[in-house]
């Protein structure tokens, strides 16, 4: 009981420390990196040329132009294409229990080996060797539960190829911070895509994503009102009553 008291109250300052510099100091925005670790750090890039691309007399399209008939959606590590967020998910469950039971048993010993008279000289007066037992039991148990949960998010966020599946398939990842004044906002979002899904626009919705991972928060004074702090957190946890 004791240490389940001091352990609570040793990790106090601890968290007063956190408390005070997060509530000072405005939150830092993450460095611009590549959201996996399988992406290569270095990768070969091809700078175009300077020069002057030749004349292409009787053409529509110029030598050296980006693409023409080139698929553009993404296909390769590094490739980027945009994920549009649109859950607007209603959840409403009722359930309820009701179960009753009763029970009821009378034993009586008349003849118990010719040891009735003596039993009665042992036990109360009003003792009666055809009702030696009865007991009766009455149990009542009713439950009621529901869940009415909406959640409305719409947002749209840049993801980056960081692998290509044996299959084609593409893994991706996106991260994207903004920060107003003392609050930072942070988006994530990651998952596998099929190439065929991938709209001509290089778009992509997120019902389409697979092993779909998306995060929405931040962290800052608003968000730190919002927390339950740390030491009554703790205490909540550990605390036998």
């Amino acid at each position: 009981m004791r240490l389940a008291i001091l352990a609570p109250l040793a990790l106090l300052p601890l968290a007063a420390c956190g408390s005070v510099a997060d509530g000072i100091r405005t939150p830092q925005m993450s460095a611009i990196s590549y959201p996996a670790r399988l992406v290569p750090t270095e990768q070969t890039v091809i700078i175009p040329s300077d020069a002057p691309r030749p004349a292409s007399p009787n053409s529509l399209w110029r030598n050296g132009a980006r693409a023409f008939f080139h698929d553009q959606r993404a296909s390769h590590v590094g490739d980027i294409l945009t994920v549009n967020i649109a859950i607007n998910d209603t959840a409403k469950v009722q359930n309820e229990t009701v179960a009753n039971r009763k029970a009821s048993s009378n034993l009586g010993i008349p003849n118990f080996l010719g040891l009735e008279s003596t039993l009665g000289r042992l036990l109360p007066k009003a003792f009666d060797p055809a009702n030696a037992i009865n007991t009766s039991s009455n149990n009542q148990s009713d439950g009621l539960g529901s869940v009415n949960r909406s959640e409305a998010i719409n947002l749209t966020i840049a993801a980056v190829v960081t692998q290509v599946l044996p299959n084609g398939n593409l893994v991706i990842q996106a991260n994207q911070q903004v920060r107003i004044n003392q609050e930072l906002r942070e988006l994530t979002v990651a998952g596998i895509v099929r190439p065929e899904d991938i709209t001509a626009a290089n778009t992509i919705q997120h019902t389409q994503i697979a092993e779909a991972r998306v995060s929405y928060g931040g962290k800052g004074q608003l968000s730190q009102v919002q927390n339950v702090p740390v030491g009554q957190a703790v205490l909540n946890k550990f605390s036998p009553f």
